[in-house]
C-alpha cells in the first residue's frame, strides 16, 4: 500500500458529492461529468507528497469543480445560443442525487435545487452568481471559500448570493403548493388525454408557455409555443400523434410530472409550473441525451 492510498481513496469517495455539486451548476449529467472527470485529472496530476498534504480531499476538489464549472459556465450561453430548439435543464427521476441520511425537511430542500423549474431560473443568472448560490444556499459553504473560489471578495459573494436568492424566491412565491400542483396536474392529464381543447385550455394560464427539447436530435418545436389556445391545440396534436405511447405519472422534484414511454424506452419527460389553479409553464424533454438517467418503468 502506498502512502497516498488514504488520500486516493478519500477523493473517490467524494465523486457522488462533486456530480451533485456540479450538476446543480451545469444543469445536465454529462457536463456534470466532464467537470468531475476534469478534476480528478487534476487530482491525479498532483505529486504524491502534494496529495498526502491535502488534509480535507472533499474541500480541494469541491473548490476545484466549482472553478472548473464557473468556466464552463463562461462558455454554456454561447452553446445555448447554437443549440436547436430550446435549451432546457435536464430532468431527473426523483431518487438521483437524494440524501435518505439527511432530515427530511432538509431532504425537500435539497431536492427542489435540482427541480427543471430552479435550474431554469439559475439559467437566467450570471456565472459567478450561479456558483455563489448554488455553493452557499444549497452547500452552505461558508464566503470566504466562496471568495477563494470566484475570484471575488467575501462581501461580493455575499451580494452575488442575494441577488440570486431574490430571484429564486420571487420564483418560489409563485409557484403553488405541492397538493395543489399534483391536483392541477391531474387535471391537465385528464384533459390531455380526451383530447379536449377547451377543456385543457381551463387548466392553462392565459400566458401559458410550452418548450419542448428534441436538440435537434429528435422532432420538437423549434421555438416556444405561447398562450393556452396555442398550448392545448400543441398538446391535444402530439396525443394524437403518438397514440401507442405509454403517458405515465411520474414523480420529480417539480412535483407531479409524466414521463413518455414507446415500446419499453424512455422517450420523454414532462415537466409542469402551476400558480394560482392553472399551469403557466409546461417543460417537454425529448432529446434522448437528456434521459440517460431514466429506467424501464
Amino acid at each position: 500500500m502506498t502512502n497516498d492510498e488514504p488520500a486516493i481513496d478519500q477523493a473517490l469517495a467524494e465523486r457522488r458529492h462533486l456530480m451533485s455539486l456540479a450538476f446543480r451548476m451545469l444543469g445536465t449529467i454529462a457536463e456534470a461529468e466532464d467537470a468531475v472527470q476534469e478534476t480528478y485529472v487534476r487530482w491525479w496530476r498532483m505529486g504524491r507528497e502534494e496529495r498526502v498534504a491535502v488534509q480535507a480531499p472533499r474541500f480541494w476538489l469541491q473548490r476545484v469543480t466549482s472553478r472548473i464549472c464557473l468556466d464552463m459556465l463562461g462558455s454554456a450561453r454561447a452553446r445555448r445560443e447554437e443549440y436547436v430548439g430550446p435549451w432546457l435543464p435536464e430532468p431527473l427521476p426523483s431518487q438521483v442525487f437524494s440524501r435518505p441520511e439527511l432530515d427530511p425537511a432538509d431532504q425537500v430542500s435539497l431536492d427542489d435545487s435540482v427541480s427543471s423549474a430552479l435550474l431554469v431560473v439559475l439559467e437566467t443568472m450570471t456565472p459567478a452568481e450561479r456558483v455563489a448560490f448554488v455553493l452557499h444556499d444549497v452547500f452552505a459553504v461558508p464566503f470566504d471559500e466562496i471568495a477563494a473560489t470566484v475570484g471575488r471578495s467575501p462581501g461580493a459573494c455575499r451580494q452575488l448570493a442575494s441577488s440570486a436568492r431574490h430571484r429564486v424566491e420571487q420564483a418560489r412565491d409563485r409557484r403553488a403548493t405541492r397538493r395543489e400542483h399534483d391536483d392541477v396536474v391531474r387535471a391537465f392529464a385528464s384533459a390531455a388525454r380526451s383530447g379536449d381543447v377547451q377543456a385543457l385550455i381551463t387548466v392553462l394560464d392565459p400566458g401559458a408557455v410550452l418548450r419542448s427539447d428534441g436538440g435537434g436530435v429528435v422532432t420538437a418545436a423549434r421555438h416556444p409555443v405561447v398562450g393556452a389556445e396555442r398550448v392545448a391545440r400543441f398538446i391535444a396534436g402530439v396525443v394524437h400523434k403518438y397514440p401507442g405511447c405509454d403517458v405515465l405519472e411520474q414523480e420529480t422534484h417539480d412535483g407531479l410530472g409524466f414521463a413518455i414511454w414507446d415500446e419499453g424506452h424512455i422517450i420523454g419527460v414532462v415537466t409542469l409550473d402551476v400558480s394560482e389553479g392553472v399551469v403557466t409553464d409546461v417543460r417537454l424533454v425529448l432529446n434522448p441525451e437528456k434521459l440517460s438517467s431514466w429506467k424501464t418503468p
